[in-house]
């Protein structure tokens, strides 16, 4: 197991560690917080797994906070005769019973030995006073927190971690891929990382990408807007019909074009690593490089029609014009074009 280490999204006034889903350890009571179910279900299956490992004997119960009996937590905690280590796990804390929220609290002050207790609260102001005391039991308990990835750098290191833990290479152009596909649903985006750690070489490409996801990656918005950006207009002009066909409205579209020219703009004349733009840009590294990638070949020109092109886009897409397919026909022209229609 890793070593302890505060999790960026810590609370300053926590006694205990903070840490990511993928560094639960054992410890008489680890709260597992947070709305991200996928994370929380990893940790408490790799506490078991660890705890497993360690003795075959483990016993393993099962709490529903909601549906608490008095009493249940002091026998599930309590020694048999042979006296094997114990693994409680607790399901919606967030909806827990009275009785459970005394006896729980209760419990935290003086933990049964050889017995590990995982408390799943999934967010709300119920339990609170509980949340509380576990993060004041500073030597007793650890906390896993387990938030939603908001911002597209977590996911696209989420899903990078995720080749990297499974020991296979994946080119820069499919991690995208596979991230701008399934970047509304953190599980579905895990779940296709397995699945092409699962089936696919060694290295996993582009061209293995689409082979599992073709129909999905081809149309989302952004990859519309890379093959726009690598000039290769009737190409793209293809694929924003099939983005268009699977259901994809012109102003996500209008939107994705946005994004990358104006990350363009910004390092355009940057000098300075990837790490150092970063911050000061308010990108990730990862980032600076595409935008960096995308530019080249741009004069300054360029940029300015097409951020004016976008702009003229935008406002056709939203009413000013009655035709907004036509509208991000014609920006998928400039885009394609370097700015020279």
């Amino acid at each position: 197991m890793a070593a302890t280490r505060r999790s960026p999204a810590a609370k300053s006034s926590a006694a205990i560690p903070q840490l990511s889903w993928h560094e639960v350890r054992p410890a008489p009571v680890v709260l597992v917080s947070g709305p991200q179910d996928l994370f929380a279900d990893r940790a408490i299956k790799g506490l078991r797994d660890y705890l497993r490992a360690e003795d075959p004997n483990l016993e393993i119960n099962d709490i529903d906070a909601a549906a608490y009996q008095p009493g249940e937590l002091l026998t599930l905690a309590s020694p048999s005769l042979f006296a094997e280590p114990r693994l409680i796990r607790v399901s919606g804390a967030e909806k827990c019973t009275d009785a459970f929220l005394a006896e729980s609290i209760e419990y935290v002050a003086g933990p049964a030995e050889g017995a590990y207790l995982v408390v799943r609260h999934g967010g709300g102001v119920r339990g609170k006073k509980l949340l509380e005391t576990i993060r004041a039991a500073s030597g007793t308990a650890i906390e896993i927190v387990c938030n939603d990835l908001k911002k597209d750098a977590e996911k696209y290191d989420f899903a990078k971690a995720e080749f990297v833990r499974a020991r296979k290479q994946i080119t820069p152009g499919a991690l995208r891929q596979i991230v701008s596909a399934f970047s509304d649903d953190v599980a579905e985006l895990a779940a296709a990382c397995q699945q092409l750690v699962a089936d696919a070489a060694d290295q996993i490409t582009e061209s293995i990408v689409d082979r599992y996801y073709g129909g999905r990656v081809e149309t989302t918005a952004f990859a519309v807007a890379d093959i726009a950006l690598a000039g290769r207009t009737a190409e793209a002009l293809l694929s924003l019909r099939h983005a268009l066909d699977s259901g994809a409205d012109p102003v996500p579209i209008v939107a994705a074009f946005a994004m990358k020219v104006r990350a363009m703009a910004k390092v355009a004349n940057a000098t300075g690593s990837s790490g150092q733009l970063a911050g000061a840009l308010g990108m990730a590294p990862w980032q600076v490089d595409r935008a960096r990638r995308d530019v080249r070949g741009w004069t300054d020109e360029a940029l300015g029609s097409a951020l004016t092109a976008l702009a003229e886009a935008d406002a056709a897409v939203k009413g000013a014009e009655r035709d907004p397919v036509f509208a991000v026909e014609r920006l998928i022209g400039v885009i394609a074009s370097r700015g020279r229609v």
